[in-house]
């Protein structure tokens, strides 16, 4: 772990704090670079399966034991909620 002196605006932390309900300034600054870094790997994996094109038609039909879920319109819909 690495120690360090940083000055940090304190209504900043504060607002932090209370949105992640962490009881400690260390907490607090721990708690939003975990958050950070997790959306920063989040948005590669996202960017990942973006990048493969899928083909979801029949799918409905395609799984074993008389069919499955269609997922036809699965990228349609997920790119219909990101836009909103």
């Amino acid at each position: 772990m690495t120690r360090i002196t940083v000055d940090v605006n304190d209504e900043w932390l504060d607002a932090a704090r209370e949105a992640l309900g962490t009881d400690t300034k260390v907490a607090t600054i721990n708690a939003a670079l975990r958050i950070f870094a997790q959306r920063k790997q989040a948005a590669e994996i996202v960017a990942a399966f973006d990048s493969v094109q899928m083909d979801f038609d029949d799918s409905d039909q395609a799984w074993g034991y008389g069919g499955g879920r269609d997922l036809s319109r699965l990228a349609e819909n997920a790119r219909d909620t990101a836009a909103a």
